[in-house]
């Protein structure tokens, strides 16, 4: 039988590969080389099924479409006991707690305890990898520039992992890698962004700035590649949603609106969707509202949760968002179907009654 070695296969331009159509069956025992960049490098117009390495998160990535965007490929798997994990840690009872409760999301039942933070306090940004979720900053009410962490796969206490640059109550999202936080109480209202490599320890580093000061009370969630923060505000309660490019450094850009100018509420999401629920305006409200992350534009009604409330927090997977903290009096947990639209349903109770506390999850939105 013929064969033919070839080391370099060009176009006739030699500016390229030649499009190989058909049935193609690589034997080599080997390996292929793919496309390698950073995520900067990624194609301006890429097709569904691009698949590339990517140096910035070590990992291969595929194009999944406009809406979906860039994913990892990744051997791992969210699903602990049964499901993906999300988490409730710290808050206020109303004085401030170290406690650390978990649940899975994919099931109803109440909330177990997990252990304690390295120091009580409420009021800060959770975030999350698959394997370990963290806690920036936060109130005592005294600020804190505290950060901690906790491997979500097992039980046990916080470690600590670093340092804010101030005290500062705020509110933070993440990806896979990075997690950033989205403005500040200090108890002076900042419009500043720090971020944290996740499986890493160390203080956190200057990102860039918010286009509006916002205290700590927004709401944020994300994508893989967008992280957006929503409502909040100083000195008046804002209804404007900004977002950033996780990956990179720099300053906010303009979203689009919410139905209504809240503090204090949740925000969760999956690959596509943004969730924000409840918050003041000034009043407690049950107001849900979703956004699709990958565009920009307003949010649209959701639906209701059947609580009343403001400092709320959560955790989400693919499918499903869970919403905790409904008031120092109220242990209520509550669920949503990302996907659909509709009220919140009974979840179950948290360990203890609790508001304001750090929400997060092994499977959101960025992962």
């Amino acid at each position: 039988m013929s064969q033919i070695n070839v080391r370099n296969l060009s176009n006739e331009n030699e500016d390229g590969a030649p499009d190989i159509v058909g049935v193609s069956t690589f034997s080599a025992t080997s390996y292929i080389v793919p496309p390698v960049g950073n995520t900067g490098q990624r194609p301006d117009n890429p097709q569904g099924g691009d698949l590339r390495f990517n140096t910035d998160t070590a990992s291969l990535e595929y194009f999944r479409g406009d809406t979906l965007n860039w994913s990892q490929i990744e051997m791992t798997s969210p699903d602990l006991n049964g499901g993906a994990r999300g988490f409730r840690s710290g808050g206020q009872t109303p004085s401030a707690t170290d406690i650390i409760d978990y649940y899975t999301i994919s099931t109803l039942g109440n909330a177990i305890d997990f252990g304690n933070l390295t120091q009580a306090r409420f009021g800060g940004g959770g975030v999350a990898s698959r394997t370990r979720g963290v806690q920036m900053g936060g109130a005592t009410p005294t600020r804190v520039d505290t950060i901690d962490y906790i491997t979500m796969s097992s039980l046990g206490d916080a470690l600590d992992f670093g340092n804010m640059s101030t005290g500062m109550a705020t509110s933070a999202t993440s990806t896979q890698i990075r997690a950033v936080s989205f403005g500040a109480d200090t108890p002076s209202d900042l419009n500043n962004m720090e971020y944290i490599t996740i499986a890493s320890t160390g203080n956190s580093v200057d990102f860039g700035d918010l286009i509006t000061l916002r205290n700590g009370d927004n709401a944020t969630c994300a994508s893989s590649t967008r992280g957006l923060s929503a409502g909040g505000g100083s000195p008046a309660y804002l209804n404007t949603i900004e977002y950033i490019t996780i990956m990179t450094l720099g300053n906010s850009v303009d979203f689009g609106d919410l139905l209504h100018a809240p503090w204090g509420f949740c925000g969760l999401s999956n690959s596509i969707r943004g969730i924000f629920a409840n918050g003041g305006d000034p009043g407690v409200t049950n107001i849900i509202q979703y956004v699709t992350i990958a565009t920009t534009g307003n949010s649209t009604d959701f639906g209701d949760t059947h609580t009343t409330s403001a400092s709320t927090d959560g955790g989400s997977s693919p499918t499903r968002g869970v919403i905790t903290g409904f008031g120092t009096g109220n242990n209520t947990m509550e669920y949503i179907e990302i996907m659909t639209t509709g009220n919140a349903k009974d979840f179950g109770d948290l360990t203890g009654n609790c508001t304001n506390g750090f929400g997060y999850s092994n499977a959101h939105g960025g992962l």
